[in-house]
């Protein structure tokens, strides 16, 4: 009995203990702190959900254009394109999504009212009272789909770059975290960061135009609160269905730019034909041999693309 007991004990502790691993592991992951973002280029925008980290390109008297990220990678993707779009003439302001780079890590269901609410708060506090033009990629485009229907007068032209929200792939660790609600956070937090990083390491071969781009998106993956940010936008914005948002967009008569990759296997091309179903007024552009990575791994034929959408010489702010 006493045997028995003591081995029960055992497995009971070690039961607990691979419980509690994933939650103990996150709680002693950095924190972002306001020393990292008063070294970094860029300013800080104080938002009623926390401090938002920004960085404006471009000439100052230029017509605004908002670049939403993705899910996974902070706003320094957008690096390379942002300098072309302000080569363009454009006033290009980035900034980090809640849970990502160097902005906060509230807490709440991130879907289109809580990445809406971050957007509509930036502009106001950085003054833009006018049309804009505003792109998004991958999950950026989700969240650009939403904000430009929720706001039809405001938005003069909308880009989407391998946007989501028409069909995606995000792999099996984050599909079973997202439909096994009881135990997603904790597979979430335990397997999710490190499934990414195994699947970034195979993009090391990749040519980039952001230097040491797989250890930047590494580093991410590293910080307190990116897991629970990601699960969170799994179950929100990623899981919402943007069908009326598109047909709205439509119906405002909003020039609507898609960019696609050929072989992309996260935000599949079957997108464009549903996009076209919902928006047959959207222009479609294929680049081809690209996969999702093209923001960063096919600059040159995005920018070609981006080189179509009009710059309004009346500026936004």
């Amino acid at each position: 009995m006493a045997g028995g007991g003591v081995i029960g004990w055992a497995f009971l502790s070690a039961g607990t203990a691979l419980v509690a691993a994933p939650f103990i592991a996150e709680a002693f992951r950095p924190r972002v702190t306001d020393k990292q973002r008063a070294s970094a280029p860029g300013q800080v925008a104080d938002l009623p959900n926390g401090p938002t980290w920004l960085q404006w390109r471009g000439p100052e008297d230029g017509p605004v254009a908002v670049c939403v990220h993705g899910l996974t990678t902070p706003s320094f993707v957008w690096g390379p394109l942002a300098d072309h779009l302000a080569g363009m003439g454009f006033r290009v302001l980035t900034y980090d999504l809640y849970g990502r780079g160097l902005s906060a890590r509230p807490n709440g269901e991130q879907d289109s009212t809580f990445f809406n609410a971050q957007l509509a708060a930036l502009l106001d506090h950085q003054g833009i009272e006018g049309g804009f033009t505003l792109l998004g990629y991958s999950m950026g485009g989700a969240i650009a789909t939403g904000f430009a229907a929720a706001h039809l007068s405001r938005v003069q032209q909308l880009c989407l770059i391998a946007p989501a929200g028409l069909g995606h792939d995000l792999g099996p660790v984050a599909g079973m975290a997202i439909n096994h609600p009881n135990i997603g956070k904790w597979m979430m937090l335990g397997f999710y960061p490190r499934s990414l990083r195994r699947g970034l390491a195979s993009e090391r071969g990749l040519p980039s135009a952001i230097p040491n781009m797989v250890d930047l998106q590494m580093a991410e993956s590293r910080k307190r609160g990116f897991a629970p940010a990601i699960l969170s936008s799994l179950r929100g914005i990623m899981d919402e269905d943007l069908a009326p948002a598109h047909r709205a967009i439509c119906d405002a008569d909003i020039p609507t730019l898609a960019i696609w990759g050929e072989t992309d296997d996260v935000i599949p091309l079957a997108g464009r034909d549903r996009l076209t179903e919902l928006n047959p007024e959207a222009r479609n552009v294929v680049i081809p041999g690209a996969g999702h990575t093209l923001a960063y791994t096919h600059v040159t034929e995005v920018a070609r693309a981006l080189d179509t959408l009009h710059v309004a010489q009346d500026a936004a702010r």
